[in-house]
């Protein structure tokens, strides 16, 4: 098998891809002033949990906990994509997100008051719609997401049960 479809490659873009996420998104809202809805921050959240399990999955050394993580990351990614997508066609046509779904469970994390800056929803959802480089910010999760759905397929794959 070659290195370029090893689960351990995989799983390490997963990790840097999703956490980069993250930060780009810190990176918008601070020196652009893209404040974040609801549910931008549970996007975050989302993209932190598929980056926890790529790396959970790279201290595994057994094949069947990788693909746990694998799969793992995998479902986190269908339910960003989801959460994408009820923002752009829902969500963004709402005048408030207050006790949405996304507020609900940002709010019993706890994370919007421990970590205020990167959980914490300081705009509606109507507002925190905007275009990064033409295109609505929530597709760039989307897609970001997809991709992410596609390599813990293939990490997936690459932990055969039988060597």
């Amino acid at each position: 098998m070659s290195s370029a479809v090893r689960p351990v490659p995989l799983l390490l873009a997963a990790a840097v891809a999703s956490f980069g996420a993250v930060g780009a998104a810190l990176f918008t809202q601070v020196a652009w002033g893209m404040q974040p809805c609801p549910w931008c921050v549970l996007q975050r959240l989302i993209f932190v949990a598929i980056g926890t399990a790529a790396l959970l999955g790279l201290l595994m050394r057994s094949r069947l906990m990788r693909r746990v993580m694998a799969a793992l990351m995998g479902l986190l990614a269908l339910g960003g994509m989801a959460a994408a997508l009820w923002q752009h066609f829902v969500a963004s046509k709402s005048a408030s997100c207050n006790l949405t779904l996304a507020d609900k469970i940002m709010s019993a994390t706890g994370l919007d008051r421990a970590l205020p800056l990167v959980f914490e929803a300081t705009a509606n959802c109507a507002d925190a719609s905007a275009p990064l480089l033409g295109l609505a910010y929530e597709f760039w999760s989307l897609g970001l997401y997809a991709l992410l759905a596609v390599v813990a397929l293939q990490a997936m794959r690459r932990q055969s049960f039988f060597g």
